[in-house]
């Protein structure tokens, strides 16, 4: 079997399908392996972390569990373009050892033992870049775009740290802006049909990381409205993006946006 004796088992579906990909697997991995998800995003109906999904279906102890996340382009990883991932795990022995295995002269990983702040980080970024993605397709430029990077960082600090995730992890998700640019094309494509109100359905053609954004911005706005030390966090990024993934125009979640009480921050 291709897992036996294996140290480590690197879990690179998507979030939706993990569940039912490691139901198939769980028998085949050893007591001790550790496991290593890639997948960024939260699973629908259970509002469960990558992480959970795992400990949940394998019954691995969570020190077994890491996660690999940051601003990584796999199309420029694989072109041997340099950048630089976290590697999160509660056990900073088993992160140490995944680091070592994975480095490369172009490919840095550190790591912490943030796994909340890191998840969360991960899962939301790609609704942003889909709400700047949208704005550039409609033809707003940088000031617009700039703005929904700064302001969707500060709510995805609020709603990870509200889930417990460690203050000093969002230092290692400004660089999230970086990768802003590139996700941002890949979104463009979507930014006239937006704007036009089409069904979201017809947008999810423009690609996978449009529906993955679309998707997601969905999960986390319900889970937010279900949990009770969410329901007070202000994201109204998270509310746009879920709206506009129901159908409202581009133009008029931005009326929404700016027609908000203006407050300090």
């Amino acid at each position: 079997m291709a897992l036996e004796g294996a140290d480590f088992v690197v879990l690179a579906v998507p979030s939706q399908t993990l569940r039912v990909n490691l139901a198939q697997w769980r028998d085949d991995i050893a007591p001790d392996t550790t496991l290593l998800s890639l997948a960024k995003g939260i699973e629908s109906g259970t509002l469960m972390r990558m992480s959970q999904v795992v400990g949940q279906v394998t019954g691995a102890d969570r020190n077994r569990i890491a996660v690999l996340s940051g601003p990584n382009l796999a199309r420029e990883i694989a072109a041997g373009q340099p950048a630089a991932t976290v590697i999160a795990c509660p056990d900073s022995t088993r992160a140490i050892q995944i680091q070592k295995s994975c480095a490369t002269g172009y490919f840095r990983p550190y790591t912490n033992t943030d796994v909340v702040g890191c998840e969360i980080g991960g899962a939301c970024k790609n609704v942003i870049a889909l709400a700047c993605g949208m704005a550039a397709g409609v033809g707003l430029g940088d000031n617009t775009v700039a703005s929904i990077i700064t302001r969707g960082l500060a709510e995805i600090i609020r709603l990870g740290t509200a889930l417990g995730a460690k203050p000093g992890t969002w230092q290692v998700w400004r660089g999230w802006a970086i990768s802003s640019p590139p996700a941002r094309r890949r979104s463009r494509a979507i930014g006239p049909s937006a704007s036009a109100s089409a069904r979201w359905d017809a947008r999810e053609r423009a690609g996978g990381h449009a529906r993955s954004g679309g998707r997601r911005s969905q999960i986390l706005h319900v889970g937010a409205g279900t949990r009770r030390q969410l329901r007070r966090r202000d994201a109204p990024h998270r509310r746009g993006a879920s709206r506009l993934s129901r159908g409202m125009s581009v133009q008029d979640a931005i009326g929404l946006l700016l027609g908000r009480r203006v407050k300090p921050e």
